[in-house]
């Protein structure tokens, strides 16, 4: 005892006690027991319990009309780092400011957060806190493994998941495509040559493309990533009616941006697959490039309520169903446009316009939905089942290797008519191959005043077979030629250079741009058919010189 202040020393100590304390030490209050005894049961003061008998607030609600943030946006933004804590991307201090920022942007709010706000936020949030991450090197672990794929799954199992449909459960990702990069396969050629050379139409000119599709075996309009400085309207053919819903934008290096990976969310995917019921969620599933893990990104998905669910490194030939099951016939059928284009083609420049009509066709083939399905089915994405990309024969090293049974293909069919089961010398009159129908009608009359003479009459038939069969061939060559010379005239028509405007708001290019800037320049043609030296200089760019394929 303090004599001089007459005070106990003990009590100057502070107590530690939390609000729960309060709260169980105010509900004893109100059962009866003395406010001086539920003081030291509790260990709470007795003056601050005093003050909360009286309608008192604690101190973090009277001060919380000093917040940036309202409790209720505090304890979203808790929300959203526990969710992308459990799908494996905890956001960074910088990222969690940034999206606080944005909240206070929609309230007209723009003067920046101080400096100890973060550790403000975590004080009074305390279901999360700042945690140590560690990386794995992707250089020494594989990463198609049981040990990175099992727990992975377990993001599926999350409530948050488990309640999104099927058809509000999408794959995005982006693959690239050399314009002119044929199929590579067997060819027929020379038999006295041991080995053949084919040339291919074009040369190392990137571009890339982003398709999205659902599990329930849907996909959205594709995003064409041309290597450029602008879209120009030379790139595409005069029918653009297969186009409708593409979009169109160009980049540095022909690959996507962070600029772009949002514009694809605002332009595609955000509209097009909203859900009829607007409190329901949907599911993306990327690989982590970082123009997916950008602030401004991420932020869109939240906003929308989109979960995003990351792939580990180095899995996507395992867990992503476009890998899976779309990418590799699109590119097969893609290779198999061009080679037939090189035919047609032989040594004219190939370029952008035959690129979209190759990825066009070779598109309607692979993107059907039972290969979408089978896709998501395969990575055990849809229906969720961790036992698919466990059994993989990609991830299995005592996978099954034998090779199956190969069965010889049956004889092919022949025609009676062809099989040299007659001789020719059986018959009365030499047939001849018909070669005008004047022929046939002479040979006509010879056959009425035949006799019951089998071997005459299959003689002919054959002749006749014959000769309908090289008018066949004749007429398919020639129409080969017609397709190929209309093909060269088409690639090495003069074209006149023209940007593609876009909106101011929007850095995509859809068919109606592409259709106003075709006006424009059929217009000027007509006015002013000369170029400008920069247009002649330029036109190397927009072709695909012919190389030698690889064996």
């Amino acid at each position: 005892m303090d004599y001089k202040l007459g005070t106990d020393v003990n009590e100057l100590k502070m107590t530690k006690y939390t609000e729960a304390d309060i709260d169980l030490a105010l509900q004893a209050v109100a059962n009866g027991t003395s406010a001086r005894q539920a003081s030291k049961h509790w260990g709470v003061p007795r003056a601050t319990l005093y003050d909360r008998m009286h309608g008192h607030e604690c101190r973090k609600d009277a001060f919380s009309p000093l917040q940036r943030l309202s409790q209720t946006q505090e304890n979203q933004l808790t929300e959203w780092i526990l969710i992308q804590d459990a799908l494996g991307l905890p956001p960074t201090h910088s990222q969690i400011k940034q999206f606080a920022q944005r909240m206070l942007a929609v309230k007209g709010d723009h003067v920046p957060l101080g400096k100890h706000w973060m550790q403000a936020f975590l004080r009074r949030n305390p279901a999360v806190r700042t945690q140590k991450c560690h990386h794995r090197d992707s250089a020494r672990v594989n990463g198609a493994s049981t040990e990175v794929i099992r727990p992975w799954f377990n993001n599926f199992f999350l409530p948050e998941i488990q309640a999104i449909k099927p058809e509000h459960r999408y794959n995005m990702d982006e693959a690239g495509i050399m314009e002119g990069l044929g199929e590579n396969g067997l060819v027929v050629g020379n038999a006295e040559k041991r080995s053949v050379q084919k040339k291919a139409p074009g040369s190392r000119v990137w571009t890339s493309f982003i398709e999205c599709v659902s599990a329930t075996g849907t996909f959205l309009p594709p995003l064409v990533i041309f290597k450029g400085k602008s879209v120009q309207q030379q790139w595409f053919p005069d029918d653009l009616s297969l186009f409708s819903d593409w979009q169109f934008t160009a980049t540095k290096n022909g690959w996507t941006s962070d600029q772009t990976a949002v514009e694809w969310l605002e332009k595609i995917f955000i509209p097009r697959t909203q859900p009829a019921d607007p409190s329901e969620r949907r599911l993306l599933v990327l690989d982590g490039h970082g123009s997916h893990e950008t602030v401004e990104f991420m932020y869109l998905c939240y906003q929308h309520k989109i979960h995003l669910l990351f792939l580990p490194p180095h899995t996507s030939h395992v867990l992503q169903p476009l890998d899976l099951s779309v990418f590799s016939p699109l590119k097969h059928y893609y290779r198999k446009q061009v080679g037939f284009l090189s035919l047609l083609t032989d040594s004219s420049p190939v370029g952008k316009q035959n690129f979209l009509s190759c990825y066009q066709r070779a598109r309607e083939q692979a993107l059907t939905a039972s290969n979408i399905k089978g896709g998501w089915k395969a990575t055990g994405l849809w229906p969720v089942s961790v036992a698919k990309p466990l059994l993989s024969p990609l991830l299995l090293e005592n996978s099954n290797k034998r090779k199956k049974d190969v069965k010889k293909a049956p004889d092919a069919f022949r025609s009676p008519f062809s099989t040299p089961g007659w001789q020719s010398d059986a018959s009365q009159i030499a047939w001849s191959t018909p070669r005008r129908p004047q022929d046939l009608k002479v040979q006509v009359l010879q056959f009425n005043q035949l006799d019951d003479d089998v071997p005459t009459k299959r003689l002919l038939f054959r002749k006749i077979t014959k000769g309908f069969d090289e008018k066949d061939g004749l007429l398919a060559k020639a129409q080969l030629q017609i397709q190929a010379l209309e093909t060269q005239l088409a690639a090495v028509k003069p074209k006149k250079r023209k940007r593609v405007e876009t909106s101011p708001n929007s850095r995509f290019a859809d068919v109606e741009a592409v259709r106003r800037a075709q006006a424009e320049v059929n217009a000027a043609e007509n006015g002013d058919p000369d170029r400008t030296e920069d247009e002649l200089s330029e036109i190397g760019d927009d072709c695909i010189v012919v190389g030698v394929g690889r064996q």
